[in-house]
């Protein structure tokens, strides 16, 4: 059974703060890569950041030197940590797994809504 399960998300005031977190299980947690999404309403789904079992990882140019994506490959967890938080953060952000940073994702979560005024 495979399963991404996504926690953390509320509502904050622009500069806040925000650690999302995504709990992997069954297949999803043996995938390389793992990775951030958002979508704002009446847009598309966007990367926001991913990392990979090697270690690699990258960020969406808006959320640079603001958001660190790491993993806890003990617990099988992946965590994205906001910081100075802006009102254009606000979304869905949905947690991948899939086969590289970039690629097709394989399985997702069912979101988490972050709010930012």
């Amino acid at each position: 059974h495979v399963q991404l399960v996504e926690s953390g998300g509320g509502s904050v005031q622009a500069g806040g703060s925000l650690r999302l977190s995504c709990a992997a299980s069954g297949s999803a947690s043996t995938s390389n890569c793992m990775a951030w999404f958002r979508q704002a309403p009446g847009k598309e789904r966007e990367e926001v950041g991913c990392i990979e079992d090697e270690g690699y990882s990258k960020y969406a140019e808006a959320v640079k030197g603001r958001f660190t994506i790491s993993k806890d490959n003990a617990e099988d967890t992946l965590y994205l940590e906001m910081s100075n938080l802006r009102p254009e953060d606000s979304g869905t952000y949905y947690c991948g797994t899939g086969p590289l940073c970039g690629a097709k994702m394989w399985y997702w979560g069912q979101g988490t809504q972050v709010t930012v005024s």
